[in-house]
């Protein structure tokens, strides 16, 4: 692709969760059933076509990709295809505490886990569900098997838990953590949160008026598009995901598969390719490359974060 490489691509495994994050889902909106989830064995025939494109990271993603009962297995065969040499998964961490080990043993190599609050009571507000003690042990889970670097995402939003920007940067001081700060996107059915918006700047000025300049951050493994600085003398990083203020459609080397089986890419480009019927009608992998060389010349005109809607899917089916 002129200009850049595409090489990283997000699988998102079912479009279940067991919270409801205010920026994630509307109010009202029903998580597809079970049954729409693809079959592990069509999940690896598309990462075994994206290796065969030159792709070299899988990130796993939801909804939440801990429910899905054979995660552990996926996780074991997806880590063991020729040419994918990082896999990483992105969750809530509800049930990571108990499963952390299992993955590891298969061949996770990394996490990140959503943690926008400190506060239980706020957690229940944020995410609908009273689980914050179980996210933390799974940090911590995490932390102890090696799951290096885990990071932490932060959705900042006005209101709700702005005021804990400078707590949360905390963790970085005395833990080996790399908490990210995201401005909130917007999507079907999110639009009261997305009105919540914290620009990066705004967030950055909070910690230099407590903690003083920050300072550079060595790049931290992965292939996202956070920009990473520390606070002084601190272990870990903090860093920064700006789709508004700090656009990075420019250098996005990523493609999506939602998950209702369609191939996005762009996150915010309602453009997409049904995989599930050429997968139905028992399409090689050499079949499937030939629809993410469709994807990736469409890749080059997509729109940005500016003019997001999802395509009409909330944030839930697209998997982050």
């Amino acid at each position: 692709m002129p200009g850049r490489a595409v090489y990283y691509l997000r699988l998102s495994v079912t479009g279940r969760c067991n919270l409801r994050c205010i920026y994630c889902r509307s109010g009202d909106d029903a998580a597809p059933p079970a049954g729409a989830e693809l079959p592990a064995e069509d999940l690896l025939k598309i990462v075994r076509a994206a290796a065969l494109m030159g792709f070299r990271k899988v990130r796993l993603t939801g909804g939440e990709p801990l429910l899905r009962a054979d995660i552990v297995d996926l996780v074991h065969f997806v880590a063991r295809v020729p040419g994918i040499d990082d896999l990483a998964l992105t969750t809530n961490g509800v049930r990571l505490a108990r499963l952390a080990p299992a993955l590891a043993r298969a061949g996770l190599r990394r996490v990140n886990v959503s943690l926008d609050t400190l506060r239980p009571e706020r957690f229940r507000r944020i995410t609908g569900g009273d689980r914050w003690h179980e996210v933390w042990e799974g940090i911590e889970a995490a932390l102890a098997l090696g799951l290096n670097p885990v990071k932490l995402n932060t959705v900042v939003l006005r209101g709700l838990n702005d005021d804990e920007v400078r707590d949360l940067a905390r963790l970085t001081l005395d833990r080996p953590l790399h908490l990210r700060f995201i401005e909130v996107m917007g999507f079907k059915g999110n639009s009261r949160a997305a009105a919540r918006r914290v620009g990066t700047a705004e967030v950055r000025a909070l910690l230099e008026a407590e903690f003083g300049p920050l300072e550079p951050g060595k790049p931290v493994a992965g292939c996202g598009p956070a920009r990473y600085w520390k606070l002084p003398g601190a272990r870990g990083t903090v860093g920064f995901i700006s789709p508004y203020s700090a656009p990075f459609c420019d250098w996005c080397n990523r493609l999506r598969v939602t998950a209702a089986g369609t191939l996005r890419p762009c996150l915010h480009d309602p453009w997409e390719l049904d995989l599930t019927l050429p997968l139905a009608r028992g399409a090689t992998e050499r079949d499937l490359a030939g629809l993410f060389e469709r994807a990736l010349a469409r890749k080059a005109a997509h729109r940005g974060a500016a003019a997001a809607t999802g395509g009409g899917r909330p944030m839930a089916e697209l998997g982050g």
